[in-house]
């Protein structure tokens, strides 16, 4: 930690912090974009602040969502077990076009970044 535990998060980004920010990404924002999106950022703060508000006892059991935490808390973990599904042929039955046994899907356009 960084010696910032137990403070609480602002509640609102200040305008000058946000458009230095703004400046910082890069970002080409209208004026509406630049308020809609600041707006939004400070809703989740509020949320993220409503949420370390809640009370939890120290009996809690934590989890993790991609987070490790200690082998002493750990859950073991699942086998693997593959299985063949048995109605692969029908599936690939269904799609408007498969080569081989893969489904074929449309070219997602992108663009080239500079």
């Amino acid at each position: 930690m960084d010696g910032q535990a137990g403070r609480q998060s602002p509640t609102e980004i200040p305008l000058e912090t946000f458009l230095h920010l703004v400046d910082l990404a890069a970002l080409e924002l209208t004026e509406d974009e630049a308020e809609y999106l600041r707006r939004e950022m400070n809703a989740q703060l509020r949320a993220i602040g409503d949420l370390q508000a809640i009370q939890l006892s120290a009996d809690t059991p934590i989890t993790s969502h991609g987070i490790p935490y200690p082998r002493a808390v750990r859950p073991a973990l699942r086998g693997d077990h593959a299985e063949t599904f048995p109605h692969a042929d029908e599936i690939l039955a269904q799609a408007p076009e498969s080569d081989g046994r893969y489904i074929v899907v449309p070219d997602q356009p992108g663009t080239d970044l500079e």
